[in-house]
């Protein structure tokens, strides 16, 4: 049975999976990590989604204000071992729910190219390319995506 939780940042669970997602962009990342992380912390994340399937643990994401009618897409992660399997994409489906509900009307994200699954994800779910946005405008191992909901 498979059931999305609707919390915020201080969420155990979700602490949890952030760490096994940070030590995988870590390697992902090398030298550029840095420069990542610091767009990526958990503080003052109000929309986080956690999903369990069999009350086991498997896939977070989370959304946060980018501007007054756009929130920004983040620190989306499934454990390795369920990858493939559409949890990533029920994780999504429930943030953009929840970003409508709160009558935002555009999501946009940015994750790097050594991630091509993640990429794949986004293109699968709607999301189209745009110009590298805000910190990330001049990141050649960035690539941003918006959707309008």
């Amino acid at each position: 049975m498979v059931q999305l939780i609707r919390t915020n940042s201080a969420n155990k669970d979700f602490i949890e999976l952030v760490k096994l997602l940070d030590a995988d962009l870590a390697i992902r990342d090398g030298e550029d990590h840095d420069f990542y992380n610091q767009f990526n912390k958990l503080d003052s994340i109000n929309h986080v989604v956690v999903l369990y399937e069999d009350e086991i643990l498997i896939g977070c994401g989370a959304v946060k204000e980018f501007e007054s009618s756009t929130m920004e897409v983040k620190r989306m992660f499934t454990l390795h071992e369920v990858r493939g399997k559409g949890v990533a994409s029920q994780v999504l489906t429930e943030l953009e729910k929840w970003t409508a509900e709160l009558f935002y009307t555009r999501l946009v994200l940015e994750t790097g190219l050594q991630q091509p699954e993640a990429i794949a994800l986004y293109e699968k779910c709607g999301y189209n390319k745009i110009t590298n946005y805000g910190q990330y405008a001049c990141v050649e191992n960035s690539v941003c995506f918006e959707k309008v909901i």
